[in-house]
């Protein structure tokens, strides 16, 4: 099972375009039901940091299918402050996070 943790903070100017593109992403995958597959974004407190957590349990991961996506991908690089860093997790404990 892949997990990952992704964490970037945007330009002030940019986080509420951010976040359009982020609910398109959900729009879609909400019509397109991919299996074994589990996503979140968190935006924090300042309100241009976003936290994206994902588990696939097939590789490649399903979300590289979702055309919105590839749209929150495009302009990435130029919506941030802080580039997209992603890193490897393994759960340790949750309760009802990832099955909910």
């Amino acid at each position: 099972m892949q997990q990952s943790i992704i964490r970037y903070r945007t330009k002030p100017g940019q986080a509420d375009a951010n976040a359009e593109l982020v609910r398109a992403v959900y729009a879609e995958l909400r019509r397109t039901r991919p299996d074994g597959f589990r996503y979140t974004t968190l935006r924090l407190d300042d309100q241009v940091t976003f936290v994206h957590i994902t588990q696939s349990e097939r590789a490649p991961s399903p979300i590289l299918e979702v055309k919105a996506f590839g749209e929150l991908q495009a302009g990435i690089s130029d919506r941030c402050d802080e580039p997209p860093v992603a890193q490897a997790f393994t759960e340790v404990g949750s309760y009802r996070f990832f099955t909910g």
